[in-house]
């Protein structure tokens, strides 16, 4: 059962019983797929769209220094493209961050989805505009805000993302990301990213046990970052 995506699209309408059975349905090829490796190339030819279940993966792409830049990151619940298999070939790649649990969803399911439940369309494309409406506030974070409040603001967005699919531990979430990784999203070398993390845990807005993230004041580290949730629209809880 895809839960992640239930508790998701939950956000956005209520989901009767016959939304969830065709949404199950749609998601019977599971597959087991282990941390950093390639789930879609650039250039290739989409067949499938991505439904995470369990880990991360990250939409990013390699300039012709070699340079890498992670352009999303994808939690359960999260559709790599609704409408990618729209595409003659991949402008970006997706590789896995953590071991993952993935769903392939091949072209006629979700063409069969979006024909016979209006009101999971509209769904759909809400959890599509969500996506853009963070890739917007990701242009402005790398833009416009200093490392400090990039960082900051990131946690912020993971911390109410993971909540939203059932993630979260008392403000706690896992981050199965290395230090270079996070570097790669936000516009920083690794130094610079480790610099940042000790900075904003010695001031005790961030507390870090391995691969784990609690914020022990949500709103403090809020206002820090500047930051404003609008652009997930999320339910208010």
């Amino acid at each position: 059962m895809p839960e992640p995506l239930f508790r998701k699209l939950g956000q956005f309408i209520e989901l009767t019983d016959d939304d969830r059975r065709l949404l199950s349905s749609a998601t019977h090829d599971v597959r087991a797929i282990g941390a950093r490796e390639d789930i879609i190339l650039e250039g290739d030819r989409p067949d499938f769209v991505h439904l995470i279940l369990e880990g991360w993966a990250g939409r990013y792409k390699i300039l012709p220094s070699g340079q890498r830049s992670i352009l999303a990151y994808l939690i359960p619940g999260d559709l790599c493209d609704i409408h990618v298999a729209l595409l003659k070939e991949m402008d970006h790649s997706i590789a896995t961050l953590s071991t993952c649990r993935i769903a392939f969803i091949s072209r006629s399911e979700i063409v069969k989805i979006l024909e016979a439940n209006t009101r999971l369309t509209h769904a759909l494309w809400w959890a599509t505009l969500v996506d853009e409406a963070i890739l917007r506030e990701w242009l402005v974070t790398v833009g416009h805000r200093p490392a400090d409040k990039r960082i900051a603001h990131f946690l912020c967005e993971m911390l109410l993302r993971s909540k939203a699919v059932g993630l979260t531990v008392d403000n706690s979430f896992h981050l199965p990301l290395t230090q270079e990784e996070l570097g790669d999203t936000m516009g920083l070398s690794a130094v610079h990213t480790n610099r940042t993390l000790g900075e904003l845990r010695n001031a005790g807005l961030i507390s870090i046990d391995g691969r784990r993230i609690a914020i022990p004041d949500m709103g403090r580290l809020q206002e820090f970052a500047e930051f404003n949730p609008n652009y997930l629209h999320q339910k208010d809880k």
